[in-house]
């Protein structure tokens, strides 16, 4: 039966007090972020404060639910970094409580967010995605002489559609201008051309002031006395320098909601799933009407049989025919007749088909976007619950608190968990990837991470340890270690110089003999170091025998005897010998021609690398010698 100790209470407070100040700390940079995205949409614009703080406000609610996973990453992170360097964890240990024990009380409070997220996500989350929609779209339409975008039609002033080729951000000027006026009937209707010119709005922001150079003025003459005649009257009109007031209202208005209907993150659950059959059905249906009307044209039959066609050719009209030979025997002027209608009808059949592409594809991306939107929203709240397994344990583990590293990790997972996130949602949109696929790809990648991390600390296992990599790349790397031996200010047990003599003579002679044995300098043979291992218990017992004196030596009151100890190298008696302990590993790398060359290169290095060590050993051993004898004869 599940009870709440003492425990849980205080892990809780300590959880509680940090998410919600993360969670602000993490809300403020994601309005930062998206606020930089629309800026241009904001500066300039003379927005009034009630209007900004209403885009604040829906902004906010807006990412609220991203927001709430990586508050619960950092919180959790630095709940139990705190702890470990605290000690805390340690005595909570030390008391019998598992670090899943620990948990369950932050593993509750995890899933009440993440099922708020996902209540969040479905209540109030559409009706601020669509109120910021709806303003962002307004806030675009209030000064036009700022969003005329270059190279296409824009509509955005009533009665006018303005083509700009070039605009100068930094002047305001615009090059290239077009101009469709229309007033409601085809033959007043103006067409206006000029080289330059200047959109301001004037100052009661109820008009719009439009400067033209360098242009002409083409103008259909409305007369209502010829309104049964095709021909409409029209003047033209070259200036240099003309303004134009054009009626515009510059307050900000909040546009028409039907525009956003089509918009997937502006709908609960239920709206999605009621949109999405509508839109199945409907493009089904336009679906099965374009397969019909294909099927007819495919299969109908002609009303003039191929015979009476060939007949009226002058042809003779066989129950066989074959279309190269009916076309050989065409006249010339027939053969281009028969080529330009079928070139026609093949432009004519290429058009329909493109027409009907362009319908059906906005179908389905409606229908992706949809089906996405429903998926990610229970993904988005999954996400608090993974983001909490990857972050109390990387805290537990690490035993570091603070903003320091706990802030470093959370940045890092959740720009792993963005990249993925949008990756997936971009080529799912696009119809690249499945969408269940672009949907799961960063969870997928989260929950092994969530999995590994988990097991990893409540089994007490060693993940960022540095010293356990900093040992792993120097081995490696044969990065040599230098060796500390420094003069003690106390000794217990002085050394016993006569044995070191003796043990260091030996050496001496031991190392000559190996070396004439083993001819290290020469490469090693690539049978017996694959295929043929061999350990090298010689060299190891050297190495012993060497370690011992060193030892026993290190209590010496000689600095001379001292200082050269440090000289002697630390030697590796096994890299020189195999690559790999277990014998498969090595004829797998063997077999593995790059990698297997590697190993054999850094092993031939290892075996110069001895040869240079027991040349240093035996000087060391003779400087050592004499002084020992020094010390002795004294």
């Amino acid at each position: 039966m599940f009870r709440i100790k003492k425990l849980d209470i205080f892990i809780a407070k300590q959880f509680g007090l940090l998410f919600i100040g993360t969670f602000f700390i993490c809300q403020f940079v994601l309005m930062m972020q998206f606020l930089w995205r629309y800026i241009d949409e904001l500066i300039g614009k003379g927005l009034s404060m009630e209007v900004l703080a209403e885009f604040f406000w829906h902004m906010g609610l807006m990412l609220v639910p991203q927001a709430l996973p990586l508050a619960i990453l950092l919180s959790s992170l630095i709940t139990f970094g705190n702890m470990g360097e605290s000690s805390e964890l340690t005595a909570i240990k030390a008391a019998g409580i598992s670090l899943m024990q620990a948990f369950r009380s932050l593993i509750f409070i995890s899933v009440l967010i993440c099922l708020t997220s996902l209540y969040f996500q479905n209540t109030v989350g559409p009706n601020a995605n669509k109120q910021l929609g709806l303003m962002l779209m307004s806030m675009k339409q209030k000064s036009p002489e700022l969003e005329i975008p270059e190279g296409i039609f824009y509509d955005g002033i009533p009665n006018s559609n303005l083509y700009v080729q070039k605009k100068d951000l930094n002047t305001g000027k615009l090059y290239g201008i077009m101009i469709y006026r229309m007033t409601g009937s085809y033959e007043d209707q103006a067409i206006i051309l000029a080289d330059s010119g200047m959109l301001q709005s004037t100052a009661e922001k109820k008009h719009l002031l439009l400067s033209l150079w360098s242009g002409e003025w083409f103008e259909n003459m409305k007369a209502q006395e010829m309104a049964g005649s095709a021909a409409v009257p029209y003047r033209r009109e070259t200036f240099t320098a003309k303004r134009i007031l054009l009626d515009y209202d510059g307050d900000f208005n909040m546009g028409d909601g039907s525009s956003m209907s089509n918009n997937a993150s502006a709908k609960s659950f239920s709206k999605i799933r009621h949109d999405l059959d509508s839109l199945k059905e409907q493009y089904d249906s336009i679906g099965r009407m374009y397969y019909n009307e294909d099927q007819r044209m495919a299969y109908a039959l002609p009303k003039v049989s191929v015979k009476d066609s060939l007949r009226s050719m002058g042809l003779v009209a066989t129950n066989t025919y074959n279309v190269d030979s009916a076309f050989s025997q065409l006249t010339p002027d027939r053969r281009r007749a028969a080529v330009g209608y079928a070139l026609q009808q093949v432009k004519q059949r290429a058009s329909d088909l493109d027409f009907k592409q362009m319908i059906t594809s906005d179908g389905d991306r409606l229908i992706r976007q949809h089906k996405i939107e429903w998926v990610r929203k229970i993904t988005l709240a999954l996400t608090c619950l993974i983001f909490f397994f990857i972050g109390a344990p990387l805290g537990a583990i690490i035993r570091k608190g603070g903003l320091g590293l706990p802030v470093l990790i959370s940045v890092l997972v959740f720009i792993v968990y963005y990249i993925l996130d949008n990756s997936g949602y971009r080529m799912a949109r696009g119809g690249m990837w499945a969408i269940w696929f672009g949907n799961a790809l960063a969870p997928a990648v989260l929950v092994p991470m969530a999995v590994f991390f988990t097991y990893k600390a409540t089994n007490d296992s060693v993940v960022f340890n540095v010293d356990l990599y900093t040992d792993i790349f120097r081995r490696f790397f044969g990065l040599r270690v230098k060796r500390p031996i420094y003069r003690k200010e106390v000794v217990i047990n002085d050394p016993n110089y006569a044995a070191d003599l003796e043990r260091l003579e030996s050496i001496t002679s031991e190392i000559d003999l190996y070396s004439q044995s083993h001819r290290l300098k020469h490469a090693p043979n690539w049978i017996k170091v694959f295929f043929r291992y061999e350990p090298d218990h010689k060299i190891e017992a050297i190495n012993e025998e060497l370690e011992t004196v060193i030892e026993d030596l290190s209590n010496s009151r000689d600095r001379t005897i001292v200082n050269h100890l440090s000289a002697y190298p630390i030697m590796s008696v096994k890299a020189h010998t195999r690559p790999f302990e277990r014998r498969w590993l090595n004829i797998v790398s063997a077999v593995i021609a790059p990698f297997g060359l590697v190993l054999y290169l850094r092993m031939w290095r290892y075996r110069l690398r001895l040869w240079r060590d027991l040349r240093t050993v035996k000087a060391e051993n003779d400087i050592i010698i004499g002084r020992i004898k020094a010390l002795v004869n004294q």
